[in-house]
């Protein structure tokens, strides 16, 4: 591969922003990144604060898991005995309490599995 502004140079890299071969002379270095020098190399900046935002972000996702897990979890016991507890008195009413319930122990336990999923 030849650079895209001098077609006779080989390419030392790519810039991370057009994705167009660099050579030596036209290549800027953006933290580790490959840029066009003088055309992109703000956007490569930002395309790389973009990437450390989203790992920094990731790491909080299995934290929002457990919480959640822990929500239904707490939420679906109490409206399942609260609703099995109603069954006699209250009928179908008790019987949809128990259904909220079970539906939010299943929340529970996706989002627990959910949480096993994510490595730190």
């Amino acid at each position: 591969m030849n650079c895209y502004y001098h077609p006779t140079t080989p390419a030392v890299g790519l810039c991370k922003h057009c994705q167009r071969g660099l050579c030596a002379e036209c290549a800027a270095l953006v933290d580790d990144s490959l840029a066009c020098k003088d055309r992109h190399e703000e956007q490569v900046r930002l395309i790389n604060q973009m990437f450390e935002q989203n790992i920094a972000n990731s790491k909080r996702v299995k934290g929002n898991y457990l919480r959640s897990a822990l929500f239904y979890f707490l939420s679906g016991a109490a409206f399942a005995a609260f609703g099995a507890w109603q069954i006699k008195w209250a009928g179908a009413q008790g019987i949809f309490l128990l259904l909220i319930g079970l539906f939010l122990l299943y929340a529970a336990l996706t989002n627990f599995i959910e949480s096993r999923k994510i490595k730190k």
